[in-house]
């Protein structure tokens, strides 16, 4: 059995995520973290050695969560990753979901609510009539696998029924503002917008700040990154993510930004209700082992000067004494 918990933590209370996942290492050693603010946990011996139920479970975790840091939580569960993912996105606060009947929880579902299927993906297959998660399970894995390709295929016919075969990877999070997903350091970002924010605007505005965050916390703990993800969040709380590899690892906030710009574009969003957006810079390294393209630009050394002279004002000043104009207001 798998618990996701997802912890409900203000944009500035990343730096507890460390705390909470010894508090779930309490209950068993197979946790990892999906920063900023979520965690899947193997609960399995925990419930046998307890003699609990998911339910108890979870609600012994949201009491100290809530106890101990003062942080409310909702929390799926089911057997598998992607069910207790699911789960978690529609349970309310203080209720835990519990999916014990995976072929009745997901039939009815559009098909955009299963893991890793993207909006580009749910129009091809809506277009042939596959619009349900129940109406994917049941075509066949031919079919499907002429649609989007034969390694997609069966993943999406799998996960119509139910299976996910990707394992709980245990890790631990050593850095306040850093973790670790599957092996891979990262740096994760969030914002949450007070409504469904259609306007493409506002949606740039925060990926700037995102990647100006970023950017700096790398900066500070002297490491560049390879590639960014990018994950938003819509108001059916369905989710898309993108990642993209960048042409050199970097620290560079204009880099990161330019890159989530295009990841933002490659969405094709039109009037879409998004209410938060992720991004995480992955693939993490030190910066005094990075090797760089030389650049024969000025512009660019000239902007890497002033980002360092921003930086210092920023730690001596706040986070806020230099800012993009368009984030000033």
């Amino acid at each position: 059995m798998i618990l996701c918990v997802r912890f409900r933590l203000e944009p500035a209370g990343e730096a507890l995520l460390p705390r909470l996942m010894e508090l779930l290492g309490e209950f068993t050693p197979t946790v990892e973290a999906a920063p900023p603010s979520e965690a899947l946990a193997e609960v399995r011996g925990a419930l046998r050695y307890f003699d609990w139920s998911p339910t108890e479970l979870a609600s012994v975790i949201r009491v100290r969560a809530l106890a101990l840091y003062g942080v409310d939580c909702v929390i799926g569960a089911g057997p598998n990753p992607m069910l207790a993912r699911m789960a978690a996105r529609e349970a309310r606060p203080g209720v835990t979901l519990v999916v014990e009947d995976p072929a009745a929880f997901l039939r009815d579902r559009p098909v955009v609510a299963l893991d890793g299927v993207g909006r580009a993906t749910a129009r091809t297959l809506c277009g042939y009539g596959l619009d349900s998660v129940g109406r994917v399970a049941d075509a066949p894995l031919a079919v499907l696998q002429r649609l989007v390709g034969a390694r997609t295929g069966r993943e999406l016919w799998e996960r119509a029924r139910g299976v996910d075969r990707t394992p709980v990877a245990p890790n631990a999070v050593s850095l306040p503002h850093s973790s670790t997903r599957g092996g891979t350091p990262m740096l994760a970002a969030e914002r949450s917008f007070p409504h469904d924010e259609i306007d493409r605007t506002e949606h740039r505005k925060a990926l700037l700040a995102l990647a100006g965050e970023l950017g700096a916390r790398l900066r500070t703990e002297g490491q560049v990154c390879r590639s960014l993800a990018l994950t938003v969040r819509y108001a059916d709380r369905s989710t898309t993510t993108r990642s993209r590899t960048l042409s050199e690892a970097t620290a560079h906030s204009a880099a990161l930004g330019s890159l989530a710009y295009a990841l933002h574009d490659s969405l094709g969003l039109q009037r879409a209700r998004v209410r938060g957006i992720t991004l995480r810079a992955e693939g993490l390294t030190g910066a005094e082992g990075a090797a760089y393209q030389l650049s024969l630009d000025p512009a660019d050394e000239k902007a890497r000067r002033i980002e360092a002279v921003a930086d210092r004002a920023r730690a001596k000043f706040g986070p806020r004494a230099v800012l993009p104009g368009s984030l000033a207001a």
